[in-house]
C-alpha cells in the first residue's frame, strides 16, 4: 500500500530512520560500557522493545504496571517500572509480571517501599528497588546526600525486596547549549557526590540508572552512570531537535494529515488536540505544535479538538482542499499515545502496521 492510501490523520514511521536511530544507540552504548534500557513510554509497542531488545538492550523501562504488562509481549526478561508503584490493585499486577519477568522499581519513600516488599512476600516473589533521587528537576526522588542514604538503609531492611541501586532523571536539562553544558557539570558533580556518599557509607550501588534523550550523547561524561533510560532517541521529534541531540534528518515519526479548509492566511487541517500532543516547545516562547515539512515559514499555532490551524506566509495558493500535509510534532510520546495505530513505510510504501498495544495504559 502507498501512503497515499491511507486515510489521515495517521502517524508514519520511516522504518529507515528508525533503525539507524536504533542503531546508533546501542553502539553509542556498547562503545561506552553503559546498560541501555530504553524507556517504551515513547513507542508502546510490544515488537519495536523486542527490536530494542535485539539489539543488545538489557531491558525496558516503563511507567506503569499495565505498560509493564503490555510489554512482557516483547520477550523482555527485565522490567524497571521508573515510578512509584502505590496502591493494592498495581501491586497485585506488578507481583504476576515479577513472575514472568525480573522487576525493578523506582522509588522515592518507605512509604512507598513498604507495602511493594509485604506484596511480594505473599505473592513469594522478589522485587528490586532503585532508591529515586532528585538530580534537579523537582519532580520525585530525595535530595541527594544524608536524605538518599537514609533512604538506602531503609530499603535494604525491608524483606523480599532487593536494593540495587540508584536513579534519576536530569529531565531539567532540556540541551546542550552553553546553559545545558553548565548545568550538566552541576549535575556531573551532584552524583559523584551522591554516590560517593553512599559508598563511604557501606552501600556500593550496582546500578546507577539516569538519562534521558537530549542528554543522550552526553550520557558517558557522568562517569557513575552505568545505565541509561532514553525513550525519544527511536523516533525523535522537534524538541529532540532543539535540544541538540539529532537533526530534521533524524526524526522518523511524522504525523500525516490532509487539508480540509482553505481560507486568505490559512488553512485548516484535521488534525487537533485529539492527534497532536498538546506541549509546547521547550525552551521556546513560540506558540507551534508541529513543524509543517516542505513549507517553511508556515506555522502551526492553534489546535481545537479536530482542527490544526495553519498560519501561511505565501498566500492560500500553496495549498489545495484535499492536499496531505505531514507534520513533524513537538513531543512524539504523547502523540503516539492519542493513536491506536501507526504506519511503518519505507520509499513511500507501507509495509508494517502495528497497533500501539501500550496505549491509554494509565493505571
Amino acid at each position: 500500500m502507498h501512503i497515499s492510501e491511507l486515510d489521515t490523520p495517521a502517524i508514519l514511521i520511516d522504518l529507515d530512520i528508525m533503525e539507524r536511530n536504533l542503531q546508533r544507540t546501542a553502539e553509542y552504548a556498547r562503545t561506552h560500557g553503559l546498560r541501555l534500557r530504553p524507556h517504551t513510554k515513547t513507542h508502546k509497542i510490544p515488537a519495536l522493545g523486542r527490536q530494542q531488545l535485539e539489539l543488545g538492550a538489557a531491558g525496558l523501562s516503563v511507567a506503569k504496571t499495565t505498560e509493564a504488562e503490555v510489554m512482557l509481549c516483547s520477550g523482555v526478561r527485565d522490567l524497571l517500572v521508573a515510578y512509584p508503584v502505590v496502591g493494592r490493585q498495581k501491586l497485585e499486577r506488578l507481583c504476576q509480571v515479577a513472575r514472568k519477568a525480573d522487576v525493578t522499581i523506582a522509588v522515592d519513600s518507605l512509604a512507598v517501599a513498604r507495602p511493594i516488599a509485604e506484596a511480594a512476600q505473599a505473592a513469594g516473589v522478589e522485587i528490586g528497588l532503585l532508591a529515586e533521587m532528585d538530580a534537579g528537576l523537582h519532580r520525585v526522588g530525595v535530595l541527594p546526600g544524608n536524605d538518599l542514604l537514609t533512604l538506602v538503609q531503609g530499603l535494604v531492611r525491608l524483606p523480599a525486596v532487593r536494593w540495587k541501586g540508584v536513579a534519576f532523571y536530569p529531565g531539567h536539562i532540556k540541551d546542550t547549549s552553553e546553559t545545558g553544558l553548565a548545568e550538566l557539570d552541576v549535575l556531573r558533580r551532584l552524583v559523584a557526590e551522591a554516590i560517593g556518599h553512599l559508598r563511604k557509607n557501606g552501600f556500593a550501588p550496582e546500578i546507577v540508572s539516569g538519562g534521558s534523550t537530549p542528554l543522550l550523547w552526553e550520557s558517558h561524561t557522568v562517569p557513575e552512570v552505568n545505565e541509561i533510560r532514553p525513550g525519544t532517541y527511536i523516533f525523535n521529534d522537534r524538541n529532540t531537535v532543539l535540544s541538540g541531540a539529532c537533526t530534521r534528518e533524524d526524526c522518523a515519526a511524522t504525523i500525516m494529515t490532509t487539508v480540509v479548509s482553505v481560507a486568505p492566511g490559512r488553512v485548516i487541517i484535521d488534525g487537533g488536540s485529539k492527534t497532536f500532543s498538546s506541549d509546547r516547545l521547550s525552551n521556546s516562547t513560540e506558540v507551534t505544535f508541529g513543524e509543517i515539512e516542505g513549507h517553511p515559514g508556515s506555522s502551526f499555532h492553534k489546535m481545537n479538538e479536530e482542527h490544526g490551524f495553519v498560519k501561511l506566509p505565501n498566500g492560500p495558493g500553496e495549498f489545495n482542499i484535499g492536499d496531505r500535509v505531514r507534520v513533524i510534532p513537538n513531543h512524539i510520546c504523547v502523540a503516539m499515545n492519542l493513536h491506536e495505530q501507526v504506519y511503518g513505510i519505507r520509499g513511500g510504501r507501507v509495509v508494517e502496521t502495528w497497533r500501539v498495544e501500550g496505549r491509554g495504559k494509565l493505571q
